[in-house]
């Protein structure tokens, strides 16, 4: 089982999320009443759907995170899972992302989700020049 796969199957059995199609049309999404939140798009490769402010709010912490590639001016930030922590990691931020979104004022509107527009390197390669 991919490290994809088991962070879908925990999140399936949160009764907050329902599992759908992602509406970029790759992949699996999981969507709360109001939004889709998570967008699994490859066997390491989410999408999570976050609001300006929880990104505002939490921008260091994403940045310095080795797992997170955010794209400047998305509500999306993309998780790559290499280990056991980065899907621990997901979780979490969908907890945040569920706790945004049931409070994400009406101007704060649904953006694209990242795929395509972010190219993940594996980690023993990107600190390589």
């Amino acid at each position: 089982m991919t490290l994809a796969q088991r962070a879908l199957e925990r999140l399936q059995a949160w009764p907050d999320l329902f599992a759908g199609q992602a509406s970029c049309g790759t992949g699996r999404a999981l969507r709360s009443v109001r939004d889709e939140i998570v967008h699994f798009h490859s066997d390491r490769d989410v999408d999570l759907h976050l609001t300006h402010r929880a990104i505002q709010r939490f921008q260091y912490d994403l940045g310095g995170s080795t797992a997170i590639r955010m794209v400047p001016g998305s509500r999306w930030v993309t998780v790559h899972l290499d280990c056991d922590a980065d899907v621990d990691l997901l979780l979490s931020l969908v907890s945040i992302a569920l706790k945004a979104h049931q409070t994400r004022p009406p101007s704060d509107l649904p953006s694209g989700c990242n795929f395509h527009r972010v190219t993940v390197l594996p980690r023993t390669a990107a600190g390589d020049f």
